[in-house]
């Protein structure tokens, strides 16, 4: 029996915050959230599938509503669907969403199009009636590993926010089992910022490492200064000094700062991450790649994207995205990427794991959900179902 999609829908939801990084303050950061629904049913249900992007980028609901969500509807479902005939074919349906669009300009269409590829797998999962990283490991002829690496990311400025606070904060991430945590640097002096990152690394002690991003926020000399400052400390990683774009500067910094550097979060298909591999100077030896499929363009681009790594000399494991969302750790736990980042206070209910999922050791371990796994993380879930219904 074929499969077909009926509607697709979107609502623009707001994630606000009081707190900002080096580049952006988030009280006025929205999400979309969309649902796929078909005609297809599993234990009694319409299955639906959901979506979402991350946060940092805003909700793209007139890209989803106007342009993407219409082409999907309006394509003949047939063609949409596997060789079988019994599921919807993802590459097929991404291939309908991106008819008619030209190549390059990645901009915000790749968030509109990776929300709705986020939905369609989950539907996809769903229907093959098993959980997305278990697919994912069988079709890659992969064993599927449910023990994923995550880190606490937070540290953001905040108004009236001391040392003290800053240091409760990463305390709270270690007593909940993290053993490395992140901080935002950038949006203060080179002198406030090494007192916070001193203050985090008393804090934390032995028992986790501490990670820093500046958010993209740096020139060149200022990118130097820090790494000149920071390399005095054993930090996980020093993340996203300059523009996402300024390749030349990437690679510049390797010379001024030996341990390990993280970018890509704001690079949206596989032909920007060929180019960071290139001419970005990043070292397959110890450097992180953070592209968020969310952001760019979806499961379907972001198979492509490892392509082009393995192509490099890169591995899977190398890659820890940016987002915080259940689609990178079914990623990770399906094809084998180093971990995922996660906002334990932030962002929700879209950030985080299912009910009941812990952190321990700084892993969690994913549960046997069809699809995503959603509908095992009751205040998203609530959102979503009332999105389909």
């Amino acid at each position: 029996m074929s499969v077909r999609i009926v509607d697709v829908r979107e609502i623009t939801k707001p994630i606000s915050s009081p707190i900002r990084n080096a580049y952006i303050d988030f009280t006025k950061m929205t999400t979309s959230l969309v649902a796929v629904v078909t005609d297809a049913v599993r234990d009694g249900k319409r299955v639906v599938g959901y979506g979402f992007n991350s946060n940092g980028r805003y909700g793209q609901g007139g890209l989803i509503r106007e342009r993407f969500a219409p082409r999907l509807l309006e394509a003949d479902p047939k063609t949409l669907l596997n060789s079988g005939g019994d599921n919807i074919d993802p590459d097929k349906a991404w291939a309908a969403l991106m008819s008619n669009e030209k190549p390059g300009g990645h901009g915000e269409r790749s968030v509109a199009v990776g929300t709705i590829d986020m939905a369609i797998w989950d539907a996809v999962a769903k229907i093959a009636g098993k959980p997305l990283f278990r697919l994912l490991a069988e079709r890659h002829n992969r064993k599927a590993d449910p023990r994923v690496f995550v880190y606490a990311a937070g540290g953001y400025y905040y108004p009236g926010k001391d040392l003290s606070a800053l240091r409760g904060e990463m305390r709270g991430y270690l007593d909940r089992g993290y053993n490395v945590v992140k901080m935002k640097i950038g949006g203060a002096s080179i002198a406030e910022d090494q007192e916070r990152i001193e203050a985090v690394l008393k804090e934390i002690g032995n028992q986790a490492q501490l990670a820093v991003d500046a958010n993209g926020r740096f020139d060149l000399e200022t990118g130097i200064a820090y790494a000149k400052m920071l390399r005095e400390y054993p930090l996980f990683w020093y993340e996203e000094v300059g523009d996402p774009l300024d390749f030349q500067l990437q690679a510049a910094l390797a010379e001024f700062y030996p341990g390990p550097m993280a970018t890509g979060e704001n690079l949206f298909s596989h032909q920007d991450a060929r180019n960071l591999i290139r001419y970005g100077g990043m070292r397959p030896d110890r450097d992180w790649l953070q592209f968020d499929c969310a952001l760019s363009y979806g499961l379907c681009e972001y198979l492509r994207t490892l392509d082009v790594l393995k192509t490099h000399g890169w591995s899977p494991s190398r890659c820890i995205p940016h987002g915080g969302h259940q689609m990178s750790l079914n990623i990770a736990a399906g094809l084998g990427l180093g971990g995922n980042e996660s906002y334990p206070d932030l962002f929700q209910p879209y950030g985080g794991f299912p009910d009941g999922v812990r952190v321990e050791n700084g892993h969690i371990t994913m549960p046997d959900l069809p699809g995503i796994g959603f509908e095992g993380k009751s205040d998203l879930y609530r959102e979503m179902k009332a999105l389909a219904e």
